[in-house]
């Protein structure tokens, strides 16, 4: 069972090796990676676990076939060390969670003689790369076996059949967090660093907020890590206001479609010269993404012209699918550097000023790379003797075969998807469907306060369940009996229960 929150509390009070602030997906792996080689580590969120970027991903596991290009196209060997090293993890990552990540085949189809060529040497270089963790070998497919898989498209000469991972990106950052704290780490969502605490110049700590109570203590450490995403900037700055910027923020906007999808769609070309994917997605079609220069908000919505751009960009392939958009949401990319944000190289950075650790860019293929590269910085400048990371081999809460659930097929499958091997525990808490028609259960909301710390409706929602990213109506449908669940685990009563139910209608937009 997971710790209170109340014991969570205490806990950062003492003493601690490392305090990380930042709850996404590079905080996270810090925090596990930090917890799996002995030290004491605890993590603070301001809002919940993966409430930014983290859960609003392309829910791809890859090396990046753009930046491949990329990096043939401008000499840039940065780019093929990323796509390497992504590539390797992706492999990785579904082994440690096996039930949130796994294969997925992709189509690039071929319209122009040209083009066959050049994908498939392209494809095969991408195989390579992988090395022996590749995943399926990409293939020639005739234009019959495209129509098959894709009837709407319009003609083509074929197309190139190639393997990449996709994952559950909210669940695999919760299972980061819910892993460490099964090790006696220290999580809370909904708590804000206010400022630094210094000794002798430098960092050794911050001023935690409890944003839902207002309690505050001071929280001591060896080294502090700001792992805050696009916030990064604005939290060294706390530090100093003075300090240059280190991140230009991207905004990459999703639309998921109600388009049920055999495969993935990999269209290389595009009118700003990214790349679009429209990939199969718990059983609708999730379609991005843009790159468009945004200011560092803590909940981005979708501009009207990245819906439009992604709507204008996959019609002359698959027609007009404006009526069958089901949500729309937007996350912010922390790119490293100064220029145009297509062309910034997706590598991390690690940055230290007057003991305050930053560790940003990169992205979530290879967050267990940033967090042991960080966690190697740490032990080299404190003197740390730390054994070797096991992290690449060891799995995840969860991790391990599919569990007979005495409910229909369809629910399984979601709930193994969701939880592995601990969906026994969220049945015996209620097996009563949450809506007709869907595989969520009312068990779900009851374990996602209990085990999974959630707090407020759209942290079961958005980053527990996944409904709000999936169909914003049924999202919306689902509220009132979440509420009603929610209500008598963490003692609302009739007027906070009111209060919270307008408030999460009027932030299901933003997800936050």
């Amino acid at each position: 069972m997971s710790p209170s929150r109340e014991e969570l509390w205490e806990g950062l009070k003492g003493p601690l090796d490392l305090l990380i602030l930042g709850g996404g997906a590079t905080g996270a792996g810090v925090l596990w990676e930090a917890t799996l080689r002995g030290l004491r580590a605890a993590l603070v969120e301001a809002g919940d676990f993966g409430m930014g970027t983290s859960s609003r991903s392309t829910k791809l596991l890859h090396g990046g076939v753009r930046y491949l290009e990329l990096a043939f196209k401008e000499g840039n060997p940065k780019q093929l060390r990323l796509v390497r090293e992504a590539l390797r993890e992706r492999k990785v990552v579904m082994a440690l969670a096996p039930h949130l990540a796994r294969p997925l085949t992709l189509l690039t189809p071929l319209f122009r003689p040209l083009e066959v060529p050049y994908y498939w040497v392209g494809l095969k270089l991408y195989d390579l790369l992988a090395g022996a963790r590749r995943l399926a070998p990409s293939r020639y497919a005739s234009p019959k076996e495209v129509r098959v898989l894709f009837p709407d498209l319009p003609p083509t000469l074929g197309g190139i059949l190639y393997g990449d991972g996709q994952f559950a990106d909210h669940r695999l950052n919760l299972a980061l967090i819910l892993s460490a704290l099964s090790r006696k780490a220290v999580a809370l969502n909904y708590a804000e660093a206010a400022g630094f605490l210094l000794r002798e110049g430098r960092v050794r700590g911050a001023v935690v907020k409890d944003r839902l109570t207002g309690k505050e203590v001071e929280v001591w450490a060896q080294a502090v890590v700001n792992a805050t995403g696009p916030q990064a900037d604005r939290v060294r700055r706390l530090l100093d206001p003075h300090l240059p910027p280190l991140l230009t923020p991207s905004s990459g906007a999703h639309l998921v479609l109600d388009y049920p999808l055999k495969a993935g769609l990999l269209l290389p070309r595009t009118r700003d010269g990214r790349v679009l994917f429209l990939l199969p997605w718990q059983g609708r079609a999730l379609l991005g993404t843009t790159d468009l220069p945004a200011e560092a908000r803590a909940c981005p919505l979708p501009r009207e012209e990245e819906v439009a751009y992604l709507l204008e960009e996959i019609r002359p392939y698959l027609g007009d699918l404006s009526d069958r958009v089901l949500a729309a949401w937007a996350g912010l990319r922390p790119l490293v550097g100064k220029g145009e944000t297509k062309r910034l190289v997706r590598d991390h950075l690690i940055v230290e000023e007057k003991g305050l650790y930053t560790l940003t860019g990169g992205k979530w293929t290879t967050f267990r790379l940033m967090a042991l590269d960080l966690v190697e910085r740490l032990a080299k400048d404190l003197s740390l003797h730390l054994p070797p990371s096991p992290s690449q081999r060891t799995p995840l809460l969860g991790a391990g075969p599919r569990p007979f659930l005495p409910v229909p097929e369809e629910v399984a499958a979601h709930l193994y998807g969701h939880y592995g091997t601990l969906a026994g525990e969220v049945v015996a808490l209620g097996d009563r469907p949450l809506l007709p028609g869907l595989p969520y259960l009312e068990g779900e909301v009851v374990y996602a306060v209990r085990e999974e710390l959630a707090q407020r409706p759209l942290d079961v929602l958005a980053r527990r369940l996944g409904l709000a990213l999936l169909d914003r109506k049924k999202a919306e449908e689902a509220l009132p009996r979440v509420v009603d669940l929610m209500a008598p685990l963490l003692g609302w009563d009739e007027p906070t229960r009111e209060a919270l139910l307008s408030e999460a209608r009027r932030a299901l937009p933003a997800l936050c």
